[in-house]
């Protein structure tokens, strides 16, 4: 702990800061609680750690307003102070910081203090932790199930079994240790560490099968007490009957049932009206379950030397059913007449000796009686190393007792003592694994502890260790104390329905009995309690919608409402009514949510992020691995069809976050691991260009912004563009000076991202604020992205109305962004006639996407259609490629090897070879970007193409000419202009000719000129070469590959 020495300094009113390097002034007083009743720190927090303040910037007037407040000690941060707190009133703030989950009270006596301060946490490691963790994890099974068991699997295999889920309970709690101790952990237990280790998605999944894991405990605990009150207790109490051997089972079931529901409701009724009697009880419930396992030991050792007398019946070598009869002998004395026993009236229908009609088995085998304990000292524990599985009905049976093998009457079936259910090792595991789960006690009570970050540790680690070792000493002993026939009897019937490990206890059984049903109804109590609260900090937190009622309770915070669910939930675990198949129900669910705080651990440990900084140094990521690898080998190992069910509900509710829960940013470590994936991925992508087979279209999309976006169809054309799996960045500039403009930039931003989740548009947004509007988009052309992953595309918008506007500097931004992209060896896309673009919810269902293959680009006009076509608004357009031939060019050669260009390219499209031999026009000067200085003779034919009279016949066609370009027409042009205005006009009128009805033209884009005075003659070429068209895209390559013909 470091330590502070607060020095109190007396106050100088003649000080005048001499000594600047020196400055010993100190103030420690708390502004924030002092003086000023409207002072309050401006800096607040969500309670996750994400702190916002109020301004960005400081307020020097009211600095001035507040100059008596601070000490002149302070007067160098005097401004700071405005917007920051003082680190006296921090740390006053963090010390007085409580980890109790507001709202929520966790005893019902508070009512009645509301005006009273809350206690301070005040609990040590005993009593906060070890001791709740073995209340917890001692159970049921052990008192029911562990000599069941023992007497199965042996004592080998229970070891193994007994072994691999203390180790597995261990290894988690060990990761829990290391993420409990990274800082607060509010009261919450295993939801609150894996949802802010991992994410919400993570969080809410297994914090749901937390919430069904401990729901399906309580019907567990209470199936069992209700079986003890059954069997053992109130036999009588039974309100079914067997009639028959044969429905037995279904008899008991019905039993448990209806107690179940009985007991589920009382125990729920408890709850509602407070938790404060459970919770007074818990030190009851406790000290029934340690005194119940002492009275074992004892019971063990007084067996070395006075066994207790239980004796077995054994008709051959196969164990009868003793209460159903009084003495184990065929015949009794009677003065001195030998009568039938009532064991031979079980056995035989006739009870005349002389002419007896008895079962077959009954007649050829002897009745012997042994000792159901022999004791420690007996050596019955060579017979019980090893398991004797059974099926479904088999009869229990000791071998090395001698026995006629014959068939005996189906009737006398319910006389023995048989297996009622198939026994496997894996069926095994799964029933024991629950009386291992329970180490998250402690955590659950961390708003309790005086220290929990030690506490929690300590505590959990010496309650497993405590249990553990309980259970391998209990095996050995029913091992080395039992007959193995009396521990394969699940219910003792071969002991006279005694509680087999009853028999074993001392002073009598009746200890391991009553303290049995104590801790299991407690036990019930508990997880009853436990539950709803999981459930309503899950439902606060507002990550499931749908779960949101649950979040309401009571005035005093106590969950009504996830009480009710949590009741409906565990009546189906009772109408189950089999203990043994609950338990692996509850397995599934506990060993998910363990595997998750085990990768928990080990992500936030292979991180290394700055924040990851556990008090507890015992754990390592090999650690929290290997636990993750035992509870998913556990999972399928007990029940491989319960697991498969346990993923998809964890993986449904991850789903369902993902797509319809709250965003919450809680510093998870899945940001984390997603954070250093990137860079991973950014530094390999810095080893050079992408290959041609991994270009992907990362676009750069320019728009302009008043109040909203303009145009939205753009950024609809762009998404659908997106099948490629590239990126978009979604730029715009902002005209002004930064400081006095962020507001209005975190208004753009905002709009824009709201723009593109309506139109599902995946990436990112960058507004700057530039000065000038072409300074901007140049700042972000080249500086936007990372490393590998800059864009390659830029997508902007065409300048409509750029005749009729008296500010040129539109259409000039334009032009100087065409020059930039080329500059930048970037490649180049403007949609022109936007508003008639296809909107994500039309389809077409026909039609052609034309390609107007005039130079090559790259392969950009192949690709971009084929990009298209994975939409579902253009899959069912055909596409078209045209290419222009030109005199000295073989047009039907051109066509077979554009066929087969477009066949390795395994690209479906139709192919044209359109000739303009008429026009004697060389393409290229349309599609040169270098003005021609030397401008050669060219023959009269060809200056006829452009006359004046022609020229002012096209500019009469259009509308609303302005008169600053009137001048144009008075302009003698000079050849160049002369021969692109006339390739423009030829190449319009082939391509509305061939694709006038096409729902899509792309079209290569002529580059700008050189010298700026062409500028407004290139902006009438695009607006002659695309005339007549609906849609059309214009296409300018970035000057690389972008499709190849090789895999």
């Amino acid at each position: 702990m470091p330590h502070f020495t607060v020095v109190p300094v007396e106050d100088s009113a003649t000080s005048n800061y001499d000594s600047l390097e020196g400055i010993n002034w100190v103030d420690y007083r708390d502004t924030g609680q002092g003086g000023h009743p409207g002072h309050l720190d401006t800096v607040s927090s969500d309670g996750h750690g994400n702190h916002s303040e109020d301004s960005p910037f400081l307020s020097s007037a009211d600095a001035v307003k507040k100059t008596d407040f601070y000490d002149r000690n302070l007067a160098l941060f005097e401004e700071e102070l405005d917007i920051r707190p003082k680190v006296s009133s921090l740390l006053s703030r963090l010390v007085n910081y409580t980890n109790i989950t507001q709202g929520a009270r966790e005893h019902e006596d508070a009512e009645n203090t509301e005006t009273s301060r809350r206690k301070s946490p005040n609990m040590g490691t005993l009593m906060g932790v070890y001791l709740p963790c073995l209340q917890n994890i001692f159970g049921v099974i052990l008192f029911l199930r562990l000599t069941w068991i023992v007497g199965t699997a042996g004592i080998v295999q229970s070891f193994l079994i007994v072994l691999m889920c203390c180790s597995c309970t261990m290894l988690t709690a060990i990761s829990m240790s290391a993420i409990a101790t990274n800082g607060v952990v509010p009261a919450g237990g295993a939801y609150f560490m894996i949802s802010r280790s991992l994410g919400a998605e993570f969080g809410g999944a297994v914090g749901i099968c937390f919430y069904l894991g401990t729901t399906f405990a309580a019907a567990m605990y209470i199936l069992g007490a209700i079986e003890i009150f059954l069997k053992y207790l109130v036999p009588q109490a039974a309100i079914f009957h067997a009639s028959d051997h044969h429905g037995g089972d279904s008899a008991i079931l019905n039993n448990m049932r209806v107690y179940g529901t009985i007991c589920l409701s009382l125990m729920a009724v408890v709850v509602f009206v407070g938790v404060k009697y459970v919770n007074k009880l818990a030190s009851l419930f406790l000290a029934c379950v340690i005194i119940s396992i002492v009275s074992i030991y004892a019971g063990a050792i007084k067996s070395v030397f006075q066994p207790p007398d239980f004796s077995i019946c054994m008709l051959g070598n196969r164990t009868l059913v003793r209460d159903q009869f009084d003495v184990c002998s065929k015949t009794v004395l009677e003065g001195n007449v030998t009568v039938p026993s009532q064991l031979w009236r079980n056995f035989c229908s006739s009870g005349n000796m002389s002419s007896p009609q008895c079962d077959d088995y009954f007649n050829q085998n002897n009745v012997t009686e042994i000792q159901g304990i022999p004791g420690l000292a007996s050596g019955i524990i060579r017979d019980n190393m090893w398991g004797d599985y059974l099926e479904k009905g088999q009869i229990l049976e000791k071998a090395g007792l001698p026995s006629v093998d014959v068939h005996g009457a189906v009737e006398s079936i319910g006389l023995y003592v048989s297996a009622d259910i198939a026994t496997s090792f894996t069926l095994l595991v799964g029933i024991f694994f629950p009386s291992a789960t329970g180490i998250m006690a402690g955590s659950n009570r961390s708003g309790d502890l005086k220290d929990a970050q030690k506490s929690i540790p300590i505590g959990t680690i010496l309650a497993i260790t405590t249990t553990t070792l309980v259970y391998f000493s209990s095996v050995v002993l029913f091992g080395a104390c039992i007959e193995g026939a009396v521990l394969r009897d699940k219910f003792g019937d071969a002991v006279s329905k005694n509680l087999v490990v009853g028999t074993l206890s001392w002073p009598s059984p009746w200890v391991i009995v009553i303290g049995s049903f104590f801790s299991t109804v407690g036990a019930g109590l508990q997880s009853l309690t436990g539950a709803p609260r999981l459930l309503q900090a899950i439902a606060k937190d507002n990550i499931i919608p749908f779960l949101r009622v649950f979040g309401h309770g009571k005035a005093n915070g106590e969950p009504t409402w996830a009480l009710l669910l949590t009741g409906l939930i565990a009546e189906l675990g009772i109408l189950i009514a089999s203990l043994d198949m609950v338990a692996p129900i509850l397995s599934m669910f506990f060993l998910m949510c363990y595997l998750f705080v085990n990768l928990a651990c080990a992500v936030q440990t292979l991180l290394r992020t700055p924040n990851w900084r556990p008090r507890f140094k015992y754990y390592h990521w090999a650690l929290s691995f290997l636990g993750m690898s035992m509870c998913l080998a556990l999972m399928f190992i007990s029940s491989w069809y319960y697991a498969i069910v346990a993923i998809c509900i964890a993986g449904m509710i991850y789903k369902y976050i993902e797509y319809q829960g709250a965003e919450k940013e809680w510093g998870d470590g899945i940001r984390g691991l997603s954070l250093s994936a990137a860079r991973y991925s950014l530094l390999r992508l810095e080893l050079g260009p992408p290959h041609t087979k991994n270009w992907r279209l990362i676009i750069m999309f320019f728009v302009s912004l008043d109040l909203h976006v303009k145009y939205p169809r753009l950024l609809t054309f762009v998404s659908q563009l997106k099948a490629g799996k590239g990126l978009t960045i979604v730029g715009s500039v902002i005209q002004g000076q930064f400081l006095d403009s962020y507001g209005e930039t975190q208004a753009s931003e905002q709009a824009v991202k709201n723009m593109m989740e309506i139109e599902r548009v995946k990436g990112f947004c960058q507004v700057v604020v530039a000065s000038k509007v072409r300074e901007g988009i140049a700042h972000l052309i080249q500086s936007c992205g990372l490393g590998g992953m800059k864009h390659n595309t830029v997508v902007m918008g065409w300048p409509y109305g750029w005749r009729q506007s008296e500010d040129p500097r539109a259409w000039k931004t334009f032009i100087n962004t065409v020059r930039c992209t080329t500059a930048a060896h970037l490649a180049l896309m403007v949609p022109k006639n936007v508003s008639f673009y296809p909107s994500n919810h039309e389809r077409f269902t026909d039609g052609t996407i034309d390609v107007w293959w005039i130079v090559h680009d790259g392969g950009m006009l192949m690709l971009l259609p084929f990009l298209l076509k994975q939409h579902k608004v253009w899959r069912k357009c055909k596409m078209r490629i045209f290419t222009v031939a030109q005199m000295d060019d073989n047009s039907i050669q051109m066509k077979k090897d554009l066929a087969t260009f477009l066949y390795q390219l395994r690209i479906e499209a139709e192919v044209e070879v359109v000739e303009m031999v008429h026009s004697l026009i060389r393409m290229g000067s349309l599609y040169s970007d270098e003005e021609e200085e030397v401008v050669e003779p060219v023959a009269d034919k060809i200056q006829m193409t452009w006359t004046k009279e022609k020229y002012e016949a096209e500019r009469r066609n259009r509308n609303n000419a302005p008169e600053n370009f009137r001048e144009l027409m008075s302009l003698k042009p000079d050849q160049s202009n002369v021969r692109r205005m006339h390739t423009a006009v030829k190449l319009n009128e082939v391509i509305v000719n061939k694709s006038h009805d096409a729902r899509l033209v792309l079209l290569n884009m002529p580059g700008p000129p050189r010298n700026t005075d062409g500028d407004e003659n290139y902006m009438e070429f695009l607006e002659v070469l695309t005339e007549g068209l609906e849609r059309v895209l214009l296409v300018r390559g970035g000057g690389r590959e972008v499709i190849t013909i090789y895999s």
